[in-house]
């Protein structure tokens, strides 16, 4: 299952390429870059490398990637970072990383879970009272648990199509761009909609779920989920190059552009989308960082350096989404052709996509980023890094 992030459903970005059936690339569009590649092809990451130009040949205008393993540390990049000046994106490039900020969520539930201040087994309605009601929706009825594996059946906000024509659509978009959303206000597009099932007895990816599972930080420690993500994740990890942004419109440097056919089919001009407001996002998908981070964090992650066994355990017990492919808590496994198994998220936003990935024991990670969101594979980087040729 794949699910390509165009413009209507770019914060989705659903369940990431990598951890499903490579798709067929989308045509090169209107100014899309080639560029030469940096980065040397040798060792076990030459078939990645390749990856990487094809993305590019596809018409991705740029790719930035990192990988870690015995080894020691690869980085490469391939094409441009901006097309107008043809400046080369860079291995040290932050990134709009969109729905991988699941996992930074995830894990501050399950921490303060460990530390006996929630449960996974409480409703929504014990933190949020009264929130999730409606055409059919049940707070009472829905756990905490549910909401980070997505089986709460709880609508996903972003397929709305009246907010997909206002924030992922040309003419929306750019009446739009630096609108400021509340959580609350996005929770209220998906109430709008009856559920997709009855908690726990189905799986649908939903942007909602993670919305109110921020908000459910945000009441049981008085403080912005943000502030949690900093002090528990961030900083004790020394992500220097993570954020949460709220409101702020700009990626900090150093960075390369963003860029988007802002259209449901992927076809049109390209348009230079890297300023907006990621309240659109908010805990569902607004973070930013860069490769070296997510590596960094990921591997942290599974080697059990964030949490004890009993929460990483619940992390990783997952609910089958397709052929080898399972979602734990804000956490996705899936096993390649060649037989590994990799955990991780995949992101999108408007003009990013994003896949971070490790292996279980942490000693093989990859995180990457195209800087538009229309074209290339990220499962074939993902194929060709971690089975090769």
């Amino acid at each position: 299952m794949r699910m390509r992030t165009t413009a209507v459903a770019a914060v989705a970005v659903a369940l990431s390429a990598v951890l499903a059936a490579p798709a067929v690339a989308a045509p090169g569009g209107s100014g899309a870059g080639t560029g030469d590649v940096t980065g040397a092809d040798t060792g076990d990451h030459r078939a990645a490398h390749r990856a990487m130009r094809a993305a590019v040949a596809a018409g991705v205008p740029g790719v930035t990637a990192t990988a870690k393993d015995r080894r020691g540390t690869w980085a490469a990049t391939a094409g441009v970072g901006d097309l107008r000046t043809e400046r080369k994106r860079s291995p040290h490039d932050r990134y709009r990383i969109g729905s991988i900020t699941k996992t930074f969520v995830a894990t501050v539930l399950l921490q303060l879970e460990a530390e006996g201040k929630l449960s996974l087994d409480d409703t929504v309605d014990t933190w949020l009272p009264g929130l999730v009601t409606g055409n059919g929706h049940d707070g009472t009825r829905i756990t905490l648990r549910q909401l980070l594996n997505h089986t709460s059946g709880v609508f996903n906000y972003t397929a709305d199509e009246d907010f997909g024509r206002t924030y992922f659509l040309k003419d929306g978009f750019f009446e739009h761009r630096y609108d400021t959303l509340a959580p609350e206000d996005l929770v209220r597009v998906a109430l709008a909609h009856e559920p997709d099932f009855e908690p726990g007895t189905d799986w649908n990816y939903s942007n909602t779920n993670y919305v109110l599972a921020g908000m459910v930080i945000e009441k049981a420690t008085g403080r912005p989920y943000g502030e949690e993500v900093r002090r528990r994740i961030v900083d004790p990890l020394h992500l220097t190059a993570t954020s949460v942004p709220g409101t702020r419109a700009a990626v900090p440097g150093p960075s390369s552009r963003a860029y988007s056919k802002l259209t449901q089919d992927g076809t049109g001009p390209t348009y230079d989308v890297t300023r907006l407001n990621p309240s659109l996002a908010h805990s569902a998908g607004e973070m930013i960082s860069d490769s070296k981070d997510l590596n960094r964090f990921y591997r942290a992650l599974l080697t059990g350096r964030l949490l004890p066994r009993e929460q990483l355990n619940a992390m990783t017990t997952t609910v089958p989404v397709g052929s080898g492919q399972g979602y734990g808590l804000g956490l996705m496994k899936s096993e390649l052709s060649c037989g590994v198994t990799v955990w991780g998220h995949g992101g999108g936003i408007h003009g990013s996509l994003s896949e971070a990935v490790t292996t279980e024991n942490g000693r093989h990670s990859l995180a990457f980023n195209f800087n538009g969101d229309w074209a290339g594979d990220t499962g074939a980087v993902i194929e060709a890094e971690f089975c090769g040729d």
